[in-house]
């Protein structure tokens, strides 16, 4: 909960707490750890009520979409059917992508300029131009 936060921090915010609640401030966060006590045991009872009326061992990850289909619809068998073609579509495209990159390295050290020796530098005459001419 405070992993973001240094000791620092945590210190100069129970001063201002104190300050802020002065000798009311066992009395508040007494209340707040109530408080907390009492919307995790809300929680749980909800949870155990669903559990009751469903029949089964419900819990709070397997009520997103993905979970429940994978844990109530879905075999473990047809799940790898139907992960089976995308997985070779996948590495298809992670193979294609990774020539594309390859190439493109190959495009930026050849164009890198920066770094090319005199040797490797085509140097151009300079060019000279005609005032004369009308």
């Amino acid at each position: 909960m405070f992993e973001n936060l240094n000791w620092w921090e945590i210190g100069a915010l129970l001063l201002l707490a104190l300050l802020i609640f002065g000798e009311r401030l066992p009395k508040v966060i007494g209340d707040g750890m109530r408080m907390l006590r009492g919307l995790r045991a809300m929680a749980q009872n909800a949870t155990s009520d669903l559990n009751k009326e469903l029949g089964t061992d419900l819990q709070l990850q397997d009520l997103h979409p993905k979970a429940f289909i994978r844990k109530h619809i879905l075999s473990e068998e047809d799940e790898e059917a139907l992960r089976k073609p995308l997985q070779g579509l996948f590495e298809d495209v992670k193979s294609d992508l990774n020539g594309v990159k390859s190439d493109l390295s190959e495009v930026a050290a050849a164009a890198d300029i920066k770094n090319a020796t005199s040797s490797d530098v085509v140097k151009r005459p300079a060019q000279s131009f005609d005032l004369d001419a009308t």
